[in-house]
């Protein structure tokens, strides 16, 4: 008969879900503020020294991370699936603000990191973490709060542009980190992109094959919202099993399933009772792989992260708000909503440390996430509110 500590270690991840999602329901009725702020903290909680319900954060290969990646990954199909190409290329401006402040902000963070003291490697990799925004709490935000206009559609299209650059510079400066030479950078470049187009091809090709089934089945809403996760599911185990982008392969998944012209219905939005369920999880792990050392040793570095992102994102937004057809305005409440960055962050970094990368010089990191998991979905639920474009304004 199994001992009490295995008992015990067996049932923390399902009363952990469970107690998160109850301070998340309890929560959003008591305060207002958004449920996925109160998983953050009680996946925090949880895992911490002091209390220790949770067991340890283990490597790449661990269950509990793959289906974080499965829930990441249908939020990113759900972002895909809502990107217009067509409008992209019809507003070069707002093209040109998402290349400026995603560079921006890898500039400005670089050097914040130089000048805190952090080697050049570290600085390098914490830029491009610090170009993201994460695309998890984006979208459960937007649904929560039934969110629609222009600013709604911006900070989508601006996430996903970010998530895509992030993890392109990202590959790049691992590739270069493992090869510890110069001359090695081009070949870090073209295999980071070589990666990304594969990525997309297999995003694509599952973009073209589900909704050819689904017209042969008569595309009836459940079969295609279950079809949709089962296909999700099998590009994260394909991309991960190949060392690919799943990031990339979802998203182009959703745009590919969109211009194949596949409903997506209201009622599909979250992937409707197993969507909610895997967003309890995956905020609650990110959250639980934070540790208090971490965020204390980089505590000011992180302060200081938090603060010239968001300043670069607003700037970088906003100084082309006019010329890509918005107000002042909304071009700054955009940026402001380009806040969160937490579980994007998370996962890159557990897989990073699954290839051998030492995350440890990136506490800093840690301390920026986990204040952006918690204050990121404030700051864009007010950010929306404040433009009028949710159910609440």
């Amino acid at each position: 008969m199994p001992d009490l500590l295995t008992i015990l270690t067996n049932l923390a991840w399902p009363f952990a879900i469970c107690i998160a999602w109850m301070a998340g329901e309890f929560g959003k009725r008591w305060t207002g503020l958004p449920r996925i702020s109160f998983y953050g903290i009680v996946g925090f909680a949880l895992a911490s020294t002091q209390i220790g319900v949770l067991p340890a954060s283990t490597s790449g290969t661990g269950t509990v991370l793959f289906m974080a990646d499965v829930a990441f990954g249908l939020i990113l199909f759900e972002l895909g699936y809502r990107i217009n190409l067509r409008w992209l290329r019809m507003n070069p401006w707002f093209a040109m603000a998402s290349l400026v402040e995603a560079l921006g902000t890898f500039v400005a963070v670089y050097f914040v990191a130089l000048w805190f003291g952090v080697s050049t490697m570290t600085a390098l990799m914490l830029a491009s973490l610090a170009m993201s925004t994460s695309p998890a709490t984006v979208v459960r935000i937007i649904n929560e709060q039934r969110s629609s206009g222009q600013v709604t559609e911006r900070v989508l299209h601006l996430s996903a542009i970010n998530c895509v650059l992030s993890v392109f510079t990202f590959n790049v400066i691992v590739g270069f980190w493992l090869f510890h030479s110069s001359s090695d950078i081009g070949d870090a470049t073209i295999n980071s992109l070589v990666a990304l187009l594969i990525s997309g091809v297999i995003g694509a090709v599952f973009g073209v094959v589900v909704p050819a089934m689904l017209r042969h089945l008569g595309n009836l809403a459940q079969d295609a919202t279950v079809a949709f996760a089962l296909a999700v599911i099998l590009i994260v185990s394909i991309t991960y099993t190949m060392h690919l982008s799943p990031v990339m392969a979802t998203l182009a998944f959703g745009l590919t399933a969109r211009h194949r012209r596949v409903a997506f219905s209201g009622a599909q939005r979250n992937f409707g009772a197993l969507g909610e369920l895997l967003t309890v999880l995956l905020f609650v792990y990110a959250a639980s792989t934070l540790e208090w050392r971490e965020l204390m040793a980089g505590g000011a570095l992180a302060v200081t992260v938090v603060i010239v992102r968001l300043l670069t994102k607003t700037l970088g937004v906003t100084v082309f708000s006019q010329l890509s057809g918005i107000s002042w305005r909304k071009g700054a409440l955009t940026g402001l909503a380009l806040a969160p960055v937490s579980v994007f962050v998370i996962l890159l970094l557990e897989h990073a440390r699954s290839r051998g990368i030492d995350v440890q010089e990136l506490r800093s990191m840690a301390a920026v996430t986990m204040m952006l998991e918690v204050f990121g979905p404030i700051i864009i639920q007010r950010a929306l509110i404040w433009a009028r474009e949710t159910t609440e304004a």
